[in-house]
């Protein structure tokens, strides 16, 4: 957002602009922004996730009043401090009710001991095969490409790269000791 001045020191608001009582100018705004946003963004931060949001909202809040506050920079911190622990409490009902929904929501298939693959026993049946029939199965089933697809990859007819899939499925299931394979056609 905005930088202070060196040496941190704040910018006062001019006595004129202390005692408008009109709205916010521009050349005012831009001023604050200049000088104080950072600070602001700072202050906010040890507040809530989402600094630069409360700083922005306390600006525009200000760019919108009728009058100006009497004191504009006290007027901004306790604002963006609002608008913070705001941000901070919203913050934490979306977690909890995140939580809770996470903790409710039901399997869609309860899975079963004799249905389980091990992941690393197959990952390692799948390093074992022969290189032309691993980078078939791993075209086909993770890459979702087409035997015709996998044919002009690895320079073979559709055909040869289909009975490289089905004999690479055969030989996981005699490794895997599966009666069946999920088809991926």
């Amino acid at each position: 957002m905005g930088q202070n001045p060196p040496g941190g020191v704040f910018v006062v608001v001019s006595e004129t602009d202390s005692n408008a009582t009109g709205p916010v100018g521009p050349e005012l705004l831009g001023r604050l922004v200049d000088h104080h946003a950072a600070a602001l963004e700072l202050y906010a931060r040890q507040l809530c996730p989402c600094p630069q949001d409360a700083v922005q909202e306390a600006l525009v809040e200000l760019a919108c009043q009728k009058t100006m506050p009497q004191d504009v920079v006290a007027w901004l911190y306790l604002v963006v401090r609002n608008k913070a622990l705001s941000a901070a409490r919203a913050a934490r009902r979306r977690k909890r009710r995140e939580t809770e929904a996470a903790g409710q929501k039901s399997a869609w298939f309860t899975p079963s001991a004799a249905d389980a693959v091990d992941g690393q026993a197959a990952a390692a049946v799948l390093e074992s095969l022969p290189q032309e029939y691993r980078e078939v199965v791993v075209a086909r089933v993770w890459g979702t490409l087409t035997f015709q697809q996998i044919g002009r990859m690895t320079g073979t007819s559709d055909s040869t790269a289909h009975r490289r899939y089905e004999e690479a499925l055969s030989l996981l299931r005699k490794e895997m000791r599966l009666s069946s394979c999920p088809q991926n056609d």
